[in-house]
């Protein structure tokens, strides 16, 4: 029918996902979705009703619906007021960033009315029972490792060691509220650091996923000790291993420079490496020694080597040259601090 082709022409509108030809639609919001997010969507069924684009019939008025509104008009709707350092989850981001997205925006209409944005926006006045320097937090969800759907890694630096915490909420919203309240904290430190900065520039700076995780096996300085598994997580140029994947601290870490600094990356070992067990290797040259590891399969081999490639090829910054942890900061704001509440 027209209508299909009306419907399936409109779904290029989708804004959010970014997903090729969207096949479902709230009919009653009058947005097209993924397929992911059509299931999210079913979760507040009395704010949004979804069906599939091609695979049922459509009344005249649902299709005008559509017409009259789509993902633009929902936009300018929802969206009016959302804060700038509040985090827009993709498609290839986990659940609960997804569902809570959505949820905040039709059902808690967050973004219309801003005093709904007070539990990420407002600031605590108990006494703290730790401090975090803000240039050197970073916060990211991690479900599968935490083996929790509300899991948050938070780490910093202390005493120039990464220090992992791992938290979660049985309550979803408490866990992306605390979320955002730590890229709102990051947020008003970087504009302080960068005084003339876009908030273009700024909001990538503010949280970071890890470029890949996973186990390898490695060996030691001397390539004769005996290969151990190990959990090793690339936080851009930093390479950490730890004995156990939730460990509070790094047992090492490996930094990943440039090629014009002398960083290769060769698949395999050299001829003369002896005791490891799997047999897909990687070797990493740097100006001070070679650093070989393991990977259980040629996937992730691959994997692991075009996520070291892509760092040595790509060139460094002032800062990485001079040891900064700070991520981007170039200001010493050492007194700007984040405090930890035991509730």
């Amino acid at each position: 029918k027209c209508y299909d082709i009306e419907i399936k022409t409109a779904a290029l509108d989708l804004l959010r996902y970014q997903s090729r030809d969207p096949e479902w639609a709230s009919y009653t919001l009058g947005v097209f979705v993924c397929q992911s997010c059509s299931g999210l969507h079913r979760n507040i069924s009395q704010i949004s009703k979804v069906k599939s684009v091609l695979l049922v019939p459509w009344s005249d008025a649902e299709v005008e619906f559509m017409a009259s509104n789509g993902n633009d008009a929902a936009k300018a709707k929802y969206e009016q007021k959302v804060p700038v350092f509040y985090y827009r989850p993709t498609h290839t981001d986990c659940q609960l960033l997804r569902e809570q997205w959505i949820r905040a925006r039709y059902e808690r209409k967050e973004f219309v009315c801003v005093e709904r944005q007070e539990p990420y926006s407002a600031g605590k006045t108990e006494e703290p029972k730790a401090l975090m320097k803000i240039h050197t937090l970073n916060a990211s969800f991690q479900p599968g490792k935490i083996g929790q759907p509300h899991g948050l890694q938070v780490t910093y630096l202390k005493n120039n060691s990464t220090r992992n915490i791992f938290v979660y909420h049985k309550d979803g919203k408490e866990m992306v509220d605390w979320f955002n309240a730590i890229r709102a904290a990051r947020f008003h430190y970087l504009q302080v650091a960068f005084p003339g900065a876009h908030h273009a520039d700024l909001v990538p700076k503010l949280t970071r996923n890890y470029i890949k995780e996973g186990y390898m096996e490695k060996t030691g300085p001397k390539h004769t000790e005996g290969f151990k598994k190990r959990w090793f997580t690339m936080d851009d140029r930093r390479l950490m291993y730890f004995k156990d994947p939730l460990d509070a601290y790094a047992r090492g870490e490996v930094f990943i420079g440039s090629k014009e600094n002398s960083y290769i990356v060769l698949p395999g070992l050299p001829p003369s490496t002896q005791g490891y067990h799997w047999q897909f290797g990687v070797t990493i040259v740097t100006p001070d020694r070679k650093f070989l590891f393991t990977c259980e399969t040629e996937e992730e081999q691959q994997d692991w080597m075009a996520a070291f490639q892509g760092l040595v090829n790509r060139p460094m910054l002032p800062q990485e040259y001079a040891g900064n942890h700070s991520h981007g900061s170039t200001q010493d704001l050492s007194k700007e601090n984040i405090y930890i509440f035991y509730i």
